[in-house]
């Protein structure tokens, strides 16, 4: 399907012809814009409300702003549709997050506009700063560095590290707060009530533009010196309002809140703050999913809702014949209900995400036990330790990726004290068209490596209510991960009575001959179809599901190698000091010799595609494992490898 640009759009190629637009026409630009958006996402796919959010500040970034030498540092960057259309990605939107196409978040090595590569939230501030201090350090007076950052994002530690540091650092940083109350979720915490009673003190808001009127726009505000007005501005607002004082404390100069969807203010705005030195922060007000009704009205729900009928707003469901398994995102969210109401001590953590781990179900019905603390992983981690000092179970549930940036937590604050906080990490392995910045690649080496930690993932749903059944037992004395992946399970039939695993036992599946499959976790159903199709050509491997990581089932371990002199180990995560990593190291401290692949997620970085894309391109998906099979079964076996 052609999908053709307005007629302004399609002649804007470049930032620089977007310049050559008159101010008047800018109006065009954003409805343009936001159509070519709304038209390409429903047919191909991607985030969606969050891009149109922004159009109007797209527009103007790009207008007042002189990039790519003006540096603009986009947080997350789902958000980022729009910058990417009109800095000469337009004709290729098409393949945003599809295979070898555009990545859906902005990055370095794809164009010289994407100034800094995010997927993250809460880093824009920090580079920005970054950029603006390497440029003082450089004599570059005229360069500008630029933060957009949305208040839920705004909610992270970092974010207010960064503003503290921006402070005192004399840079020329500009901070846009894109507020529209929402990050994927409606957003949570003090700050969004605070950012709120700003937003609604009507006594304040005129007063600031009167203040701001009079200082910069007014020829009596050109008799004031820099100094003089500064003081003035903070004591009137001082007077009249509370308001100002959290970022105005931090030493950052607070502009707004003013309406980000008008083009005319904001093109206006920039223009003043671009000639305003030091660092500042501009709030403006938004609505995400503006210029789609639906999505307007259904935020989260419309984030990143898959391919949709733009006119009618239907979101395409594939439809089944037989029923489907679940998510096991969706296995979780009802099993923890379901321990949870088996034993009282059971509470649930998530940062920011209850809709995308589905903690959303037990937080609808036991709101007193299950808690969104806002885009915050190291608290997330901590807090949970807090609680469990108390003798509370608590099942923290994190993405794989965002677990990474509470790596110390977990050190200092879960495993050194011994907590049993029960880590689900959702989104382990490869999750296919968001790309690096979110895969789970990383989870077993550096879970692996904390003394006092238990390592597990299941190969289908029936294994991940049993894992979360056997961790929150009261015997389960230290901390517990299960690892599990995006998507579905293999079991439409998941609901099986619950039963206790005995930590670090595997189980064996299949009996064979000279070769075995060790799998870790999902990917064993990939083992699994490989060994129904290497049977029929005669190969009879055998197949281990080994659950654990750490401790490793030494028993049946011992009993693979000395059965079979080739093993392949198979799992959704990097290779580089992962479980098979942790078979060799187990064989090396034994002796044993046996000839051993380990299939799994390369050591480098993987880009965007579909999961099946993915599976194939790192070579661990069923077909991959049966030809490691064949051609590791044509090498003669060492004798030596049996004794």
């Amino acid at each position: 399907m052609h999908i053709t640009p307005g007629p302004v759009l399609e002649t804007i190629n470049s930032p620089e012809d977007l310049k050559k637009v008159p101010k008047e026409q800018l109006h065009q630009v954003c409805d343009e814009l936001r159509q070519y958006i709304i038209d390409v996402v429903s047919v191909h796919g991607g985030h969606f409300a969050a891009s149109l959010g922004v159009v109007e500040l797209s527009v103007a970034l790009h207008y007042v702003y002189n990039t790519p030498y003006d540096q603009l540092v986009w947080d997350v960057g789902h958000q980022a549709y729009g910058h990417k259309i009109l800095t000469g990605r337009r004709d290729n939107f098409i393949t945003n997050r599809k295979y070898n196409g555009l990545s859906g978040f902005p990055k370095r090595s794809e164009s010289e506009y994407d100034t800094f590569g995010v997927g993250h939230s809460s880093t824009s501030i920090s580079a920005a700063l970054g950029m603006a201090m390497a440029a003082k350090y450089k004599g570059e007076k005229d360069r500008k560095s630029v933060a957009i950052i949305g208040d839920g994002s705004m909610t992270a530690g970092m974010a207010f590290e960064a503003m503290n540091h921006a402070g005192v650092a004399d840079s020329d940083v500009l901070i846009i707060l894109n507020d529209n109350c929402m990050s994927i979720d409606p957003n949570v915490g003090a700050l969004k009530e605070y950012l709120t009673d700003i937003t609604t003190s009507h006594t304040y808001n005129k007063l600031r533009d009167d203040v701001w009127k009079l200082l910069g726009k007014l020829p009596v505000g050109k008799r004031f010196t820099r100094d003089m007005a500064s003081k003035l501005e903070a004591s009137v607002k001082g007077v009249v309002s509370k308001s100002s004082n959290l970022f105005e404390a931090l030493n950052l100069r607070y502009f707004g809140p003013i309406d980000g969807h008008n083009i005319t203010k904001l093109t206006e705005t920039l223009k003043d703050l671009r000639d305003i030195p030091g660092p500042k922060l501009l709030h403006i007000l938004t609505v995400k999913g503006k210029g789609y009704a639906l999505a307007e009205k259904d935020q989260t729900k419309w984030h990143a809702p898959g391919l949709f009928d733009k006119i009618t707003g239907e979101i395409y469901k594939k439809k089944f014949d037989l029923p489907q398994p679940p998510k096991y995102q969706d296995v979780f969210g009802h099993t923890i209900i379901e321990l949870a109401e088996q034993n009282d001590k059971i509470l649930g953590i998530t940062p920011a995400m209850p809709s995308g781990s589905s903690l959303k179900f037990m937080m609808e019905k036991m709101p007193n036990r299950a808690f969104d603390v806002g885009i915050c992983e190291q608290h997330a981690v901590t807090v949970s330790a807090g609680m469990a000092t108390q003798g509370m179970k608590v099942f923290c549930n994190i993405y794989s990726s965002f677990m990474q940036r509470a790596f110390d937590q977990v050190v200092h604050d879960v495993a050194i004290q011994k907590l049993p906080v029960i880590f689900c990490l959702d989104r382990a392995g490869l999750v296919g068209e968001d790309g690096p910045t979110h895969h789970g690649a990383y989870d077993v080496p550096y879970f692996r490596c904390i003394p006092n930690m238990i390592l597990s993932a299941p190969m289908n749903e029936q294994e991940l209510r049993n894992l979360m059944y056997t961790a929150q037992l009261e015997s389960t004395k230290l901390p517990f991960v299960i690892r599990y992946p995006r998507g579905e399970g293999v079991m439409p039939e998941w609901r099986k009575p619950l039963e206790e695993i005995k930590i670090g036992k595997g189980r064996k599946l299949k009996d064979g001959k000279d070769i075995a499959i060790l799998s870790f976790g999902h990917p064993g159903n990939f083992a699994a179809a490989a060994i129904r199709d290497l049977r029929a050509d005669g190969f009879t491997p055998g197949h281990y599901d080994m659950r654990f990581a750490k401790p490793l089932d030494e028993e049946l371990l011992h009993e693979a190698l000395r059965t079979y002199g080739k093993i392949i180990t198979v799992e959704d995560g990097t290779v580089v000091g992962g479980f098979g990593a942790a078979v060799l190291e187990f064989m090396q401290e034994h002796g044993y010799k046996n000839d051993v692949r380990i299939l799994g997620i390369p050591d480098r970085v993987v880009e965007h595609g579909t999961l099946k894309e993915l599976h194939r391109e790192c070579g661990y998906d069923a077909q991959a494992i049966a030809d490691a099979v064949r051609d590791l079964m044509s090498e003669p076996i060492k004798i030596e490898s049996l004794l």
